[in-house]
C-alpha cells in the first residue's frame, strides 16, 4: 500500500476534517476524499464518517489509524536510518528536550562539552514539561530529553530508557534586598508569611508537600504563565517562589537565593528512546553526568545518591 495515502488518513483524523487536511497537504479536497475512498475499497471497511462539524474515525477507522501512525513513524527511522549511513552518523540531527530549568543552563552546557569532542553536529533544543517530553521521546520526535520526577512523576514505558542523573535541590528565589537574601539554610517557617507564585502543578506540589512535613501553611497568591513570568513576579517584590536549584547559576542579576533546611529534592533524568537510538545519545547523556557532578551545593550526582541501575 502507497504510505502517502496513509498519511492523509492519519491527518484527516488528527484535524478531524478533509478540507482542513487537504490545506495541510497541499492537496485539493476531492483528491484527499479520493484517496480516503480508495482506502477503504482497499480495506473493505468503513474508515470515516461525517458529522455535523467534519468527519471522524469509525471504530475500525480508530484502530487502523493507531497501527497507521506507528507504521508512518518507523518508516520515517528507516529513511533517517538510511540517510544517515549515506551521511555519517554525525549527519542526522539530534533533537534534545530539556525541562525549562534544565534548558537554561545545564543542557546547552552539556551540548557544548559534546561538540568539542564531536566537532560539528546539527542539533536543536525542545523545553517542555517532563510529562510531554517523555511522550514526544516515546514516539521518536525527539532523541533524548532531560526531565524531572517532580509531581506527577514518569511514566513507566518499555519504548524508552531511562537514567539517573542525580538529585536537584530546590531552593526559595527572593528579590534582592529580601532580610533573608544572603543568610544560611531557612526552616520554611521563616517564610511562612510571604506570598508565593508558582508556574506548574509539580513545583506547587513540591512546595506544599514540604510545607506540610514542616506543618507549616503556605499561600500560593499568584501564578504564572511560565519561568520567566515567575522570576518576573519575584524580581519585582510581588512574591517568593520555589525553583529548581541547577538555575541558579542562570538567574538574572536583580534575584537572589536562599536555601531551605532539609529541601524538596526532585531526581533529574535522561530518557531516550529504546529503537534506533541516535549515535551522540549516549555520548551527550554523558556530557549531562560530568555537568551534573561538577561542584554545586545544589545538585548531588548519581553515584553518590542512588545504586548504579539505569533502567526504567
Amino acid at each position: 500500500m502507497d504510505l502517502t495515502v496513509w498519511q492523509t488518513f492519519v491527518t484527516v483524523c488528527r484535524l478531524g476534517s478533509l478540507s482542513a487536511a487537504a490545506d495541510e497537504l497541499n492537496h485539493t479536497q476531492s483528491a484527499v476524499s479520493r484517496q480516503i475512498a480508495g482506502l477503504e475499497r482497499q480495506l473493505g471497511v468503513r474508515l470515516v464518517e461525517r458529522h455535523a462539524r467534519g468527519v471522524r474515525p469509525t471504530t475500525a477507522g480508530d484502530v487502523f489509524r493507531r497501527h497507521a501512525l506507528a507504521t508512518l513513524r518507523e518508516a520515517d527511522r528507516a529513511v533517517r536510518a538510511a540517510r544517515d549511513v549515506r551521511d555519517g552518523a554525525l549527519g542526522r540531527p539530534l533533537a534534545v528536550g530539556a525541562a525549562p530549568s534544565l534548558a537554561s543552563g545545564l543542557v546547552p552546557e552539556a551540548v557544548r562539552g559534546l561538540l568539542v569532542k564531536t566537532g560539528r553536529i546539527r542539533w536543536s533544543l525542545v523545553p517542555g514539561l517532563s510529562g510531554r517530553l517523555h511522550q514526544r521521546v516515546s514516539d521518536g520526535d525527539l532523541d533524548l530529553a532531560v526531565v524531572t520526577d517532580a509531581p506527577p512523576g514518569l511514566p513507566h514505558d518499555a519504548q524508552v530508557e531511562r537514567r539517573f542523573l542525580g538529585l536537584d535541590d530546590m531552593v526559595v528565589v527572593l528579590p534582592l534586598g529580601h532580610p533573608l537574601a544572603g543568610g544560611g539554610p531557612v526552616h520554611i517557617g521563616a517564610l511562612a508569611g510571604e506570598t508565593w507564585t508558582e508556574d506548574n502543578d509539580g513545583s506547587a506540589a513540591l512546595l506544599r508537600q514540604h510545607a506540610a512535613r514542616a506543618r507549616v501553611a503556605v499561600r500560593i497568591g499568584l501564578v504564572a504563565a511560565d519561568l520567566p513570568g515567575k522570576l518576573a513576579l519575584v524580581a519585582t517584590g510581588h512574591a517568593v517562589a520555589l525553583i529548581p536549584g541547577v538555575l541558579t547559576s542562570a538567574l538574572r542579576a536583580d534575584l537572589t537565593t536562599v536555601r531551605l533546611v532539609d529541601p524538596p529534592t526532585r531526581g533529574i533524568y535522561t530518557i531516550t528512546p529504546r529503537r534506533d537510538p541516535h549515535p551522540c545519545a549516549a555520548a551527550l547523556h554523558d556530557e549531562l553526568a560530568a555537568a551534573f557532578a561538577a561542584p554545586d551545593g545544589f545538585r548531588r550526582a548519581a553515584a553518590a545518591t542512588a545504586p548504579g541501575e539505569t533502567g526504567p
